[in-house]
């Protein structure tokens, strides 16, 4: 089991926002988080990648236990999260915002460069224009090749298509399916037709705590159910 997130519980101030949540994902496996606006989704994420810290409860990456720990330390141990925002670094070129993320990894700019256009080819076309001028869609592609740069272990990959147009929407997904296998994702959507296309496996969230996690394919597939918790 590559993360294994065991019965936290996660407060902001003395209000609990995470009841007793565990989850697990597979090495390679595209794992879903499905639920309403204000269900814990994020929390979820956030709390995996560091940025809060459980009041109780295990997660455990690789065998190793990372509740708790800052979020640079638990990126250094190949896990990645893709806010939410889409914010890039504006000013800089798409190529320097590639460079940044080579810089952290550790990996030559071309090598970067090359693992980004992998998968979004079309980001040729921009690796010298200023990162400001991109589309939604454009941002999203970049954040999520940035992710990948220096190959980590589990992407943690928060409402990748919001707002973005039908084509826009492919293009991401295409991205992710080029990555299938190569990295594990964690991944908060909440446009069914995207989860039920890649999902090896859904975590259904309500007020804070999963009722249901659902693997068999007719299951995920049944958008009508998966509608009750949206």
């Amino acid at each position: 089991m590559l993360l294994a997130v065991d019965r936290i519980d996660v407060f902001y101030g003395r209000a609990r926002v995470l009841s007793e949540v565990s989850l697990h994902a597979r090495q390679g496996e595209v794992v879903f988080i499905v639920g309403r606006n204000g269900a814990g989704k994020t929390t979820m994420l956030k709390t995996i990648a560091g940025f809060l810290s459980p009041g109780r409860g295990s997660i455990q990456f690789a065998g190793e236990e990372i509740a708790g720990r800052p979020a640079d330390k638990v990126a250094r141990l190949g896990i990645r999260y893709v806010f939410q925002d889409k914010r890039v670094f504006t000013k800089l070129t798409v190529r320097e915002n590639i460079e940044l993320a080579a810089y952290a990894a550790g990996v030559k700019l071309s090598e970067a460069v090359d693992r980004v256009v992998q998968i979004y080819p079309k980001i040729t076309r921009f690796l010298e224009s200023k990162a400001g001028g991109l589309s939604g869609g454009q941002r999203q592609l970049l954040l999520i090749g940035r992710a990948v740069v220096g190959s980590p272990r589990l992407l943690l990959i928060d409402e990748p298509t919001e707002g973005l147009a039908a084509g826009t929407i492919e293009e991401v997904l295409k991205a992710l399916e080029l990555m299938r296998g190569e990295v594990t994702m964690v991944i908060v959507e909440q446009n069914l037709s995207v989860v039920s296309r890649l999902a090896d496996r859904i975590y259904c969230m309500k007020e804070g705590h999963i009722p249901a996690e659902l693997s068999e394919p007719a299951d995920m597939q049944n958008q009508a159910y998966l509608e009750t918790y949206l």
